[in-house]
């Protein structure tokens, strides 16, 4: 019996915030990221009005999470259809190696074909990453041809007239 053995996988549902929170704030401990988004943040992009993304949760009971993919809809013109945007990947480390990360993967493939049609998955991995590079390649992922990752920050969105008095996620602009 594998270290996976009985876990099962579901959509996250608000009373899971807490425990997403947890296992998204081990993701950044062990990329060595800052961890901005709270509890609060979490519910309210998740499960506030206007949501801006879904959760797969890997779990055993109400114990800590086994791995989490938080996924929001994409749409490229380019490839003409809509698809998923794996913001965040994260398997335990008593779970690594035993195919839970291709498994939350699929569950985000099945659900967003379900809800947005999707036909495809994007994500972006750390240079500094040649693991997680190698495990994407297994699954068929295939790194983009020349793209570079633009980000803006509250001080460009403020320049562009983009930030109100309250830009907190899911606050609609007055």
């Amino acid at each position: 019996m594998g270290a996976v053995d009985g876990i099962a996988l579901r959509l996250a549902e608000r009373s899971d915030a807490p425990r997403l929170h947890e296992a998204l704030r081990a993701l950044s401990h062990d990329l060595g990221d800052a961890h901005v988004a709270g509890v609060d943040e979490l519910m309210q992009a998740a499960f506030g009005p206007a949501p801006v993304f879904r959760a797969q949760l890997a779990e055993v009971g109400q114990g800590p999470l086994w791995g989490v993919a938080v996924y929001s809809p994409a749409f490229s013109t380019t490839r003409g259809t809509s698809g998923a945007y794996v913001s965040d990947l994260w398997v335990s480390p008593r779970a690594r190696g035993a195919g839970l990360g291709q498994r939350l993967l699929g569950a985000v493939a099945q659900d967003a074909a379900l809800h947005w049609r999707a036909g495809f998955i994007r994500l972006t991995v750390y240079d500094d990453n040649p693991a997680a590079q190698r495990f994407y390649a297994r699954l068929g992922f295939v790194p983009a041809q020349a793209e570079t990752v633009f980000t803006l920050g509250q001080d460009g969105l403020a320049a562009l007239g983009a930030v109100h008095d309250d830009h907190r996620v899911g606050t609609p602009p007055r």
